[in-house]
């Protein structure tokens, strides 16, 4: 979580308030959509949430919330230095204003006539008044905008974390039903209330139900209304006129920024560092999207960090974080106002390429741990070419049961590989994961069928598979750096492949890795391992004999078993060499 909180102090405020006002919207909406079940079940929700909402933390909190947010807000747009950013910006940008416009008039008719005038505001009031009138539009407009709005925020926030891509699917899921849940119970309901008004036998006790609001009352609403939006029109010209102001004056002073390995530029007092590289299209990295809760934006300053103030508390953190050195800086949090040399710490050869691949990604895959039992009393007296040729028949026969199940070899050890299965989630990993294992232990009994052909001993070996969090970019010199996979599911993976030894199966299997398959290993014979280095013991299911894993694992509906192996053709073994 540490690294969500590492922002300004504004900058937290402002993410604090917006989750309020997310959960707020939540409940609101999902309780809109609880009219489809009855309107009883939508009068019980929305009266256990007002009996949450009208108490007095919950005021303050709220309304504490829907202020401070929109005050945060205006004062980052004052402070806006460049209009060249990415599309969800602008999108956040642009709904940021307009739902106000559009909140106000909702706020007015619903908690302001319930609060001073004892209207009854259920979801069939509001509803039932707008239904049919350009309101009506409106206010569905606004139910999109506000959840769009904060559906890019979270995603935004929460991408930094670790496990968000594996809940991505999830919340993607979310993001669609909610607003349609909404929007069909406010249509229903609509429909419902405005067939009752129209009906003379029921006009009278539909409005009597709801204390409708007569002429007076909606006079004193519609005033309310207007100098509320009077006061929104108001802060948004201030806040227009203080950008205004900020661009006049930032135009009275301009000093160069040089470079490492790049362009120089020239800018006005203002940006911060970041806004200067990118208004002028320098590459330069910022994953968390400028906000300090990254240290990708960081910068060695070469010449001119004495001209800098102290950093913040919250930049300090993340500069500590990564043991950051004492003339490095946050782009994103400085703002230059005298020349400097700046050194980009992720582009150190400035070149395009290498500017995001080698920042390193994390991920929840399944790798697979493969190793040769005594290659090396095996090979003892040999000659190199027959200990290197073997090996290369070998890896024929079975790399292709890799990489026909989607994996990759990420690298080979001498006589054993790591190989990696990237996929669109963690259950296809895992799934391709296992077919890989089921298909190497096949083409391994029938590699060792041919050995025996040829009156060569056979050849015996141990792996290990699991899952877990990886990360993975490219390790080395500029220009020489392959993309690899490091971490401690790695190690744990070799740990298990080291057990198979011990046990004398040729796999072991992780439980995380089977449960992200499909599988119930409650129904399984899991064995507890404890591996050096893990602080926790670890499941995993003992395979005597790879090839057979798809009788070793307990059926499960929806899931194939694993397919046959891929086949390859192992060239026969050519004539000794001269002199063998």
């Amino acid at each position: 979580m540490s690294a969500l909180w590492r922002g300004s102090r504004a900058a937290k405020l402002r993410i604090a308030s917006g989750l309020v006002l997310f959960v707020h919207a939540f409940f609101h909406f999902i309780n809109i959509g609880m009219v489809l079940v009855s309107v009883e079940a939508a009068a019980a929700m929305q009266e256990v949430r007002e009996d949450i909402q009208h108490s007095a933390p919950g005021t303050i909190l709220l309304y504490g919330a829907l202020l401070g947010h929109t005050i945060l807000s205006l004062a980052k747009l004052s402070r806006l230095r460049r209009l060249r950013m990415p599309l969800s910006a602008w999108v956040q940008y642009a709904f940021g204003l307009a739902i106000p416009l559009l909140l106000i008039p909702h706020f007015t008719f619903a908690r302001l006539a319930d609060q001073e005038f004892d209207v009854n505001v259920q979801i069939g009031f509001i509803s039932g008044l707008i239904w049919g009138t350009p309101d009506g539009w409106r206010q569905a407009l606004l139910l999109l905008m506000v959840w769009i709005h904060g559906c890019i925020g979270l995603f935004m926030w929460l991408r930094l974390t670790n496990w968000w891509l594996r809940w991505e699917p999830v919340m993607a899921g979310l993001s669609v039903f909610v607003p349609t849940w909404a929007i069909a119970g406010y249509v229903t309901e609509a429909r419902r209330v405005t067939a009752l008004l129209a009906d003379p036998a029921t006009a009278g006790p539909t409005r009597a139900a709801y204390n409708w609001p007569d002429a007076p009352t909606f006079a004193a609403l519609i005033d309310v209304r207007d100098m509320t939006l009077m006061a929104f029109y108001v802060a948004l010209a201030a806040t227009l006129l203080a950008w205004i102001l900020r661009r006049i004056l930032a135009r009275r002073g301009t000093f160069p920024i040089q470079y490492v390995g790049g362009p120089q530029v020239t800018s006005a007092r203002g940006p911060t560092l970041l806004e200067i590289s990118r208004t002028n299209a320098v590459p330069h990295a910022a994953l968390c999207g400028g906000r300090g809760r990254c240290s990708t934006c960081r910068v060695v300053i070469e010449h001119g960090a004495d001209q800098l103030p102290p950093p913040t508390d919250a930049e300090a953190r993340t500069l500590a974080a990564v043991n950051a050195p004492p003339n490095a800086r946050l782009a994103c949090q400085i703002r230059p106002t005298e020349p400097m040399t700046v050194f980009r710490v992720f582009r150190s050869d400035g070149r395009r390429d290498r500017a995001h691949a080698s920042q390193g990604e994390e991920r929840r895959l399944a790798i697979l741990f493969l190793d040769i039992r005594g290659f090396t009393a095996r090979t003892a007296g040999q000659f190199p070419y027959d200990v290197v040729f073997l090996l290369n028949r070998f890896f024929d026969a079975i790399v292709p049961q890799i990489t026909g199940c989607g994996g990759t070899v990420d690298k080979y050890l001498g006589d054993g590989l790591l190989a990696v299965f990237d996929g669109r989630d963690e259950a296809t990993s895992a799934r391709n994961a296992l077919r890989a294992a089921s298909g190497i232990g096949a083409a391994l009994e029938t590699f060792n069928a041919m050995l025996a052909s040829e009156n060569g001993q056979p050849v015996r070996i141990g792996m290990g598979l699991h899952l877990g969090d990886l990360v993975m970019g490219e390790i080395g010199v500029a220009g020489n750096a392959p993309r690899t996979i490091i971490g401690d599911t790695v190690n744990a993976a070799s740990r298990l492949e080291g057990e198979t030894k011990t046990m004398g199966v040729e796999l072991l299997v992780s439980g995380p890795l089977l449960e992200a398959a499909g599988h119930d290993t409650s129904g399984l014979p899991m064995t507890a391992l404890t591996l050096r280095g893990r602080d926790l013991p670890l499941e995993a299911l003992p395979v005597a004999r790879a090839a057979r894993l798809d009788t070793a694992l307990a059926p499960m509906p929806g899931v194939s078993a694993p397919p046959a192996p891929v086949t390859t053709d192992i060239p026969p073994k050519p004539a000794d060499p001269p002199g063998h």
